[in-house]
């Protein structure tokens, strides 16, 4: 059977001497694996197309076991981010942390979404640190995993200044805050940004600008989450720490 995909390639890895297993995420299935036959030859019709962060319109042949990719279309190339060391770490972060908490063949469409929106705006230059922010929040909550970030995890209440509760996953408000020592202090400003990115559409996403101290703090929370609740290893997201900590930037 002949399926149709607009997807988006998160990962390949090399079968045999000339093939490729294309791991896409589609808009239509999610997740979804297919055989890209001769996808290493560098005069492959195959091999443009299942560069990756490429999109491309895609078709497959569906049997009893992996599909194979029998043609495709591209949508949009993205030459750009793999031109660029540091772009290419943060959309292989992306795409890695996307790949870990998404089974196959789980269709999410708004997910799919904030994909393609975040790697387009990384290749304009849109501040990685903030996508990377807004994608961790969007991906937790489609996963299950979406942080308390509308009012105290025990009380409801919305005063500020709040703490992080990594252990009750959520907002802590002053009257609180002691139910968890070891809660994590943030400012009114990061606490205002994180309500801003967890609801925010991305239709309406462009320059976000924050302090210095503020990314940092944002960072901080989401990663002691990501390590807690999914306890997965990232090896893309340890070969950005060592850009970053080498102050690589492009």
């Amino acid at each position: 059977m002949l399926e149709k995909l607009e997807g988006i390639v998160i990962r390949t890895r090399d079968y045999g001497e000339s093939h490729k297993v294309v791991i896409l995420f589609t808009k239509e299935q999610g997740k979804y694996a297919v055989m890209a036959r001769g996808a290493k030859k560098p005069k492959s019709r195959l091999a443009a197309v299942t560069q990756p962060f490429t999109s491309g319109e895609y078709l497959c042949y569906a049997g009893s076991g992996m599909a194979t990719l029998s043609q495709g279309d591209i949508l949009a190339s993205r030459h750009l981010l793999r031109s660029d060391l540091l772009r290419a770490s943060y959309a292989a972060y992306w795409t890695e942390f996307l790949d870990k908490l998404k089974e196959e063949k789980e269709p999410d469409p708004p997910i799919y979404i904030w994909l393609e929106r975040v790697l387009d705006l990384l290749e304009e230059g849109v501040d990685p640190e903030i996508l990377s922010r807004i994608f961790e929040l969007k991906v937790l909550e489609s996963a299950g995993y979406r942080p308390r970030l509308q009012g105290c995890v025990y009380c409801g209440g919305t005063d500020l200044p709040v703490k992080f509760s990594v252990r009750q996953g959520g907002f802590l408000c002053p009257n609180c805050s002691l139910r968890d020592p070891e809660a994590l202090s943030l400012s009114p400003a990061t606490a205002r940004i994180l309500r801003t990115l967890a609801g925010i559409s991305p239709y309406r996403l462009g320059q976000i600008r924050v302090k210095e101290e503020t990314r940092r703090q944002l960072e901080r929370i989401l990663r002691s989450f990501i390590d807690e609740y999914i306890d997965l290893p990232l090896r893309s997201r340890s070969f950005l720490d060592r850009l970053k900590k080498d102050g690589w930037s492009g």
